[in-house]
């Protein structure tokens, strides 16, 4: 009998390749081999892929295939994963002969010249995993066909082998849909049936797993999932169900966290205390709060205002207006983001009440000097000084002083401020108040209230004698004493001349306050060639001086030595001098610099104004980062070199630095 021409299209057979070349079949489908001969031996004549094994060839040979009609034989092979196993059966039929093995063990033995279709069914268990069938077919003389299936037997009954437990087990959670996907594997079991999604909580000691798949078996490989959105985990896992009712164990677990869309309790507790420096909360805590949200409400205009988030259980809130009333919400928020409901509280913030000094209140010359304190933090724009004939003092009747208050000095944490009241008559008495008033406008109550009696204007006379001498070490100045009986003290005035060569005027502030009893006074000063000038002024028991009364007073100019070395200091040090000081014990000069990665030792010079030079003081390398040059001079200024010495024996850049050591006293 001659073969058909196509092949492709004959029987079941997928595909065919010539016998030389590779074939390899995808399971389950089937390998087949044909022979031109009844013993399978020598190179097949071709070899394809079978969807299934049911072919009737009549008493033809295999379309597509050079084969006798008589005397020829095929072979079909399949490797398979099973899954789990379990009970299966194989049927057989064929006109002639064929064999059917399981992993090379024959099953299935009807091997003879029949002359009409013979038929075999057998029931046989199959174990778990992957196993190798083969079918072997030959026909020898007259008609043809072979057919071979193999299915499991699905009866509760019969089958009780569950299958294997899905693999691949994936879940993810979507934080905006609150939901959790679940994707795992196929099984390979050929009776399986469907599956089913187990979610318990992932906590310690949870083992109660609960069906969240429902009741009908799932059939794909992903299962979507609703878990509670209280920010718990969920353990998933699938469990693989045949056609028999048999379950399999579980998958191994999948994990997700929810999110949490449950706000926690509002804080209890909120309390305000408000104080120039803010209005601040405190509150008690809230057991799932991971953070709280605070919010101001102008009682006045309902306009709303964030404040701050915060992780502790108090906050103050420093850009809260003066004089307003403010509703201030707090919400607990906990990890998640949920907000609970607020709690409420109302407060307004004051301006810091100043301090009057009675202790300080004096006479200037131009009035009734008053001074008065305020906390350095308050947010102070201006004050408000008030005056009344007698106590007690009353912002709605008292007067309002026109006075321009300014800053003196600062105290710890207190600053103090002044202003001279030049309305009041000579000999007048009366008390003061003073109020401050914020950025806003808002003011804050009155000050206590000092009473005091104007007096004394008379300045006291104007220092003669003075003379500034440079020297090496700054400028010494002597005057002559000032008998005025109520002197108080000297001020030290240190500045500039300024001005032409005809009228030159020394413009200075006061540097230094001395005791009444000095009448002379060193001023240290780097002796760089400067041109300075100083004047002395008197002050009296009432504030009183000439100089304050009249703008004048005796400058005398002088020129400051220059000793400035002459031999430039080269940039790119990478040490620098962090100190210079007269020495702590005995004489001479202490100094400290920075130290340099890898440096071997450091060297110290100093600037010798006779050499030109600065002349190298350690004979060696030192290894610390102070010294002690113990051969200074005092009555001079000193210049000093330090340089890094390099494992490579060279030095760096020099750190400059000098110190003044005056006379010895």
């Amino acid at each position: 009998m001659a073969a058909a021409a196509v092949i492709a299209t004959a029987g079941t057979l997928l595909s065919a390749t010539p016998a030389a070349a590779a074939v390899s079949c995808t399971s389950p489908v089937w390998k087949v081999q044909f022979f031109a001969n009844t013993s399978f031996g020598g190179t097949p004549k071709l070899t394809g892929c079978d969807a299934a094994i049911s072919e009737n060839y009549g008493y033809g040979d295999p379309a597509g295939v050079t084969l006798p009609k008589d005397n020829f034989s095929a072979r079909w092979t399949v490797t398979r994963d099973f899954g789990s196993g379990g009970p299966f059966t194989f049927t057989a039929e064929s006109q002639d002969g064929i064999r059917v093995y399981v992993d090379g063990a024959l099953k299935i033995d009807m091997w003879r010249n029949v002359s009409s279709t013979q038929r075999r069914t057998l029931n046989l268990s199959v174990p778990g995993g992957k196993h190798t069938l083969r079918v072997d077919f030959v026909a020898w003389t007259g008609a043809a066909n072979v057919k071979f299936l193999y299915a499991p037997r699905t009866a509760a009954t019969v089958d009780t082998v569950r299958p294997l437990a899905p693999l691949g087990v994936t879940a993810a959670y979507d934080t905006t849909l609150h939901k959790a996907t679940i994707r795992w594997s196929r099984n390979q079991e050929m009776d399986l049936a469907g599956y089913r999604v187990y979610r318990r909580l992932s906590t310690a000691g949870t083992t109660t797993w609960t069906r969240v798949s429902g009741s009908t078996l799932l059939t794909g490989t992903a299962y979507t999932d609703a878990p509670p959105a209280t920010g718990a985990g969920y353990a998933y896992e699938v469990r693989a169900v045949d056609k028999a009712g048999n379950e399999s164990a579980g998958s191994a677990d999948s994990f997700v966290t929810s999110v949490d869309a449950t706000p926690p309790g509002a804080p209890a507790g909120l309390a305000l205390t408000a104080e120039h420096t803010g209005v601040t909360a405190t509150w008690q805590p809230v057991a799932d709060a991971a953070s709280y949200r605070i919010s101001r409400v102008d009682a006045a205009t309902g306009a709303v205002t964030p404040v701050a988030t915060t992780t502790g259980t108090r906050h103050t809130d420093t850009a809260v207006p003066f004089g307003k009333a403010f509703v201030y919400h707090v919400s607990a928020v906990d990890g998640a983001g949920n907000a609970s409901a607020a709690a409420t509280a109302t407060a307004t913030r004051p301006v810091a009440v100043p301090a009057l000094l009675s202790s300080a209140i004096t006479e200037d010359g131009r009035g009734m000097r008053l001074l008065w304190s305020v906390p350095k933090d308050a947010d102070v724009a201006s004050f408000r000084l008030h005056r009344a004939a007698t106590s007690p003092v009353a912002a709605t009747t008292g007067t309002l002083i026109a006075c321009e208050p300014s800053l003196v000095r600062h105290e710890g944490d207190t600053a103090v401020h002044g202003c001279v009241d030049t309305t009041l008559g000579r000999y007048e008495t009366a008390s003061w108040a003073v109020a401050a008033v914020s950025g806003d406008g808002a003011a804050s109550a009155l000050s206590n209230e000092v009473t005091a009696t104007y007096r004394d204007r008379t300045p006291p006379a104007a220092v003669t004698g003075l003379t500034a001498t440079p020297t090496e070490y700054g400028v010494v100045l002597n005057w002559n004493a000032n008998t005025d009986p109520d002197l108080k003290r000297y001020e030290v005035y240190i500045g500039y001349l300024w001005g032409d060569e005809e009228e030159r005027v020394c413009s200075g502030s006061a540097a230094y306050y001395l005791d009444k009893a000095t009448t002379t006074y060193t001023y240290q000063r780097t002796p760089d060639g400067d041109e300075l000038c100083f004047f002395i002024d008197a002050v009296d028991e009432w504030n009183n001086s000439s100089f304050k009364w009249t703008g004048n007073a005796q400058a005398v100019p002088v020129a400051l030595l220059d000793l400035t070395p002459t031999v430039e200091t080269p940039p790119g040090a990478p040490l620098q001098l962090t100190s210079l000081k007269a020495a702590a014990q005995g004489p001479g000069v202490d100094l400290s610099w920075t130290a340099v990665d890898d440096a071997s030792g450091y060297l110290v010079y100093r600037w010798n104004r006779d050499t030109a030079q600065y002349e190298r003081l350690t004979a060696a390398p030192v290894t610390a980062t102070t010294w002690t040059d113990a051969t200074a001079a005092t009555g001079t200024t000193h210049y000093y070199w330090v340089t890094a010495v390099l494992p490579d024996g060279s030095e760096t850049s020099p750190a400059a630095g000098h110190v003044i050591l005056p006379p010895a006293a």
